[in-house]
């Protein structure tokens, strides 16, 4: 097993401000905190067709590995979004609505009173955006229409017309832009300027904080279910958790979680990135936010980001151990191990931007010096998030060689 993935270089990089860093403090409160959490954890937890997405246990891969066991977080299934992202971009649109009613003496809403269009007044004046690479923007599109608000969204050159397709299915105008991912932010950013927009973004700059802590809150409702169902299955925290980079808000929303619950016991944590579009190792490697230039198009789409958070930044720079970049050719490898289940282990679904984690473990095993600085051995409890299904079901039969309903069959 271990030489499946032996042929895939990684780069690692060991941040030891992690080893020495304390309790969770002021500085990363000031983007996330447990009381904001567990209030999107309650209004979440009410919407239509919520429920906690699996954490399945592989232990035929674990074995096959050399660790002691692998939990992989399955959100391939969350709202019929198919990613984790529906929890973030949704949530930052109802929260928004909420805020505007406050301000405007609307009164209080409620998502039912809002999808239950009781407040036309509100809703009509409002059109948000985002520029994304398909699943943010979904989810966005997703919430406005659920909460009754316009909704336009951008899409940079790369991104696949089954994603276009899928984000224009919820109602939004769908705006392709020629050129990559942050160059599309920052195209949302000057339209929404122009025309009076709210831009819904899942990453942060200066001058734009608030809503992104929305979506970044929205994104503990994963972090949550995964820490409580794994110390109920496995008895306790993982000894080491991985996920995958972008801007960095998924991860340091996990990141901060277990943080606040384990504080200076709480697991190893690495971020884990395609080697074209790594803005995170490069910024831990810098010791300050880098943003990169020239080609950052990855296979892994929804890791296609150049430029680091500015809010996850603080959360990741002192609290993640590991910044690990690897190969298309790996997520690749796992998106196909993964669907084939290893030593009995049931099938999963697993996008093309949900393997990066796992990836990144196996990768290191397989190069061994890695392992040993990560300290992943036979003891190691790991835990991976399994961000998307096949958000683009075309690909990802090229990529398995079968179709997501084929590989759910043979569960």
């Amino acid at each position: 097993m271990t030489d499946v993935l032996a042929a895939h270089a990684i780069h690692l990089y060991h941040n030891v401000r992690a080893a020495q860093a304390g309790e969770y403090g002021p500085a990363q409160r000031a983007t996330l905190n447990p009381e904001e959490a567990e209030a999107a954890r309650r209004e979440i937890g009410t919407w239509p067709g919520f429920a906690p997405t699996p954490l399945v246990s592989l232990p035929g891969l674990a074995t096959a590995a050399g660790l002691g066991s692998v939990a992989y977080k399955d959100e391939g299934g969350r709202f019929g979004l198919r990613s984790f992202k529906a929890l973030g971009g949704a949530y930052a649109v109802y929260r928004l609505l909420a805020r505007e009613a406050e301000r405007t003496g609307t009164g209080p809403v409620t998502a039912a009173s809002l999808a239950a269009g009781k407040h036309p007044d509100l809703t009509s004046r409002i059109t948000v955006c985002c520029a994304t690479d398909g699943n943010h923007g979904r989810s966005v599109a997703w919430g406005a229409q659920t909460f009754g608000c316009a909704c336009t969204i951008f899409i940079h050159a790369t991104v696949s017309e089954q994603r276009e397709a899928a984000i224009a299915a919820y109602g939004a105008r769908v705006v392709r832009h020629p050129g990559n991912y942050d160059q599309a932010v920052h195209r949302a950013a000057q339209e929404a300027e122009k025309n009076g927009w709210v831009v819904v973004s899942d990453t942060s700059y200066e001058g734009y904080t608030d809503i992104p802590r929305d979506v970044m809150h929205g994104y503990t409702v994963m972090a949550d279910e995964a820490l409580r169902a794994h110390a109920a299955k496995a008895g306790g925290p993982p000894t080491h958790i991985f996920v995958q980079g972008g801007v960095g808000g998924a991860a340091a929303a996990v990141l901060a979680r277990f943080w606040w619950e384990y504080g200076t016991k709480r697991p190893r944590f690495g971020v884990v990135e395609p080697e074209k579009a790594a803005c995170l190792y490069e910024s831990a490697r810098a010791d300050k936010r880098v943003a990169l230039t020239g080609d950052i198009e990855t296979v892994m789409a929804g890791l296609s980001c150049g430029e680091t958070s500015l809010l996850a930044w603080p959360i990741l720079h002192q609290g993640a151990e590991f910044f690990l970049t690897i190969a298309d050719d790996a997520a690749l490898d796992v998106m196909r191990i993964l669907a084939d289940g290893v030593g009995g282990d049931p099938p999963v679904v697993a996008g093309e931007s949900a393997t990066a984690g796992l990836a990144g473990v196996l990768a290191a095993i397989a190069d061994g010096d890695a392992a040993r600085t990560m300290g992943l051995g036979p003891d190691s409890r790991v835990l991976v998030f399994g961000t998307e299904g096949d958000t683009d079901p075309e690909l990802y039969e090229q990529i398995v060689g079968r179709g997501a309903e084929a590989v759910r069959r043979a569960a």
